[in-house]
C-alpha cells in the first residue's frame, strides 16, 4: 500500500494570515494622518475639519449665550452656573473661535458674542421663569451639542478627534451638574 501523498503545508503563516495581516496593518495605517499636520486624513479635505472646527467654536459661543441668558435672569444660580459658563468659554477659544464675548465675566450682556457668526447671533430661547426649569434647559443643551460632538469626532482627525472627545465629555458632565442642580 503507497503512502498517501505529503501535505503541501508548508512551515510559516499561512496565507489568510498574511493576508489578514495585511489588511489590519492597512486599516491601521488608514487610522492615523500620514503627516504631521493634525487636520490631515480627512479623506484629502482638510477643509471638513476646518469647517467642523469652527461650528464646534459656534456652537460653543451659543451655549455661553445660554448660559449669559439664564445668568441674567437668575442671579441667584451665579454659584453654580458661572463656573460652567467659563468652561464653554475656554472651549470658543479651544476650537479657535473668538474671544470676544465668549471669554467677557459671566456679568456680560445675554447676548453673547458680537459677532456675525449664525449660532451666536442667534436669538437665545426665552429662560424658564424658574431657577429648576432654567437649569434644566441648560442641562438639555449642554447634552445635546455633547451628543452632537460625540458623533462628529469619528469623522474627524486625530487632535480635533481628541479635543472634540474632551470638549463632549467636560458637556456631559456640565449636564449632570446642571441636572443635579435642578433637584
Amino acid at each position: 500500500m503507497p503512502y498517501p501523498p505529503p501535505s503541501r503545508a508548508l512551515p510559516g503563516p499561512r496565507r489568510r494570515t498574511l493576508l489578514a495581516s495585511a489588511a489590519g496593518a492597512a486599516l491601521l495605517a488608514g487610522c492615523s494622518p500620514a503627516s504631521d499636520d493634525p487636520d490631515a486624513g480627512t479623506g484629502g479635505s482638510p477643509s471638513l475639519a476646518e469647517r467642523a472646527r469652527a461650528r464646534a467654536a459656534r456652537d460653543s459661543e451659543g451655549l455661553v449665550g445660554r448660559y449669559d441668558a439664564v445668568l441674567a435672569a437668575h442671579p441667584a444660580l451665579e454659584g453654580l452656573v458661572a463656573p460652567l459658563r467659563a468652561e464653554a468659554a475656554r472651549h470658543v477659544e479651544a476650537f479657535g473661535g473668538g474671544a470676544s464675548g465668549a471669554s467677557a465675566s459671566p456679568s456680560a450682556s445675554p447676548s453673547g458674542s458680537g459677532s456675525p457668526s449664525p449660532s451666536a447671533s442667534a436669538p437665545v430661547p426665552a429662560v424658564p421663569s424658574d431657577e429648576r426649569g432654567a437649569l434644566a434647559e441648560l442641562a438639555a443643551a449642554e447634552r445635546t451639542l455633547a451628543d452632537q460632538r460625540a458623533k462628529t469626532l469619528l469623522e474627524m482627525p486625530g487632535e480635533l478627534a481628541r479635543l472634540l472627545a474632551s470638549v463632549a465629555a467636560a458637556g456631559a458632565a456640565h449636564a449632570f451638574l446642571l441636572t443635579e442642580g435642578a433637584k
